[in-house]
């Protein structure tokens, strides 16, 4: 059995970096070969934690293990009853949320991601939930010059997680 974290234990793991909070939360990643991929850019882009919800999210089990290349036991991962809930308390706690959907105002290299800061990515089919897009501070989009309208969800993360790099590196 996977031995999930609390979503505090996430802030303290960044505490004791002496860096701030870097925090990748999945609103209804369902497919685990999605999942793991995620997983596997998260650890390799340096986030503290992920946070998935108990229902409508792939669990970790061995396949998102084994997609992940075994990111998925070292990468702490908090799972909860509700996403709302959690970006509620993480804004809470000084992090600025960032949802990355479609409609966002912003292209996501136009923000900065130096701060404390937490980064919602949506389901597969419906992206962020409505309750969750509304409590987020600024929904920011990636540019999209094709005809379709969207990306593979572990590929829009590895994006945007890179973009967080990009800049927290920039200061370094």
């Amino acid at each position: 059995m996977f031995e999930y974290k609390d979503l505090p234990d996430l802030l303290e793991i960044a505490a004791s970096k002496n860096e701030p909070p870097f925090i990748l939360i999945l609103d209804g990643i369902e497919d685990p070969h999605n999942f793991g991929a995620i997983l596997r850019t998260a650890e390799a882009a340096g986030v503290h934690g992920v946070v998935i919800r108990k229902a409508r999210q792939a669990p970790v089990t061995e396949t998102v293990i084994k997609v992940s290349t075994g990111a998925a036991r070292t990468v702490p991962i908090a799972r909860i009853p509700n996403i709302a809930e959690a970006v509620r308390y993480l804004r809470n706690e000084s992090l600025t949320v960032f949802g990355l959907e479609i409609d966002g105002k912003r292209l996501y290299n136009q923000a900065d991601y130096r701060g404390a800061a937490g980064f919602v990515v949506g389901s597969e089919g419906q992206g962020i939930s409505r309750l969750v897009k509304e409590r987020c501070d600024e929904i920011v989009r990636l540019p999209m010059r094709g005809s379709l309208n969207s990306l593979n969800a572990s590929v829009a993360t590895g994006i945007m997680l890179y973009e967080v790099l990009r800049q927290r590196s920039a200061v370094e």
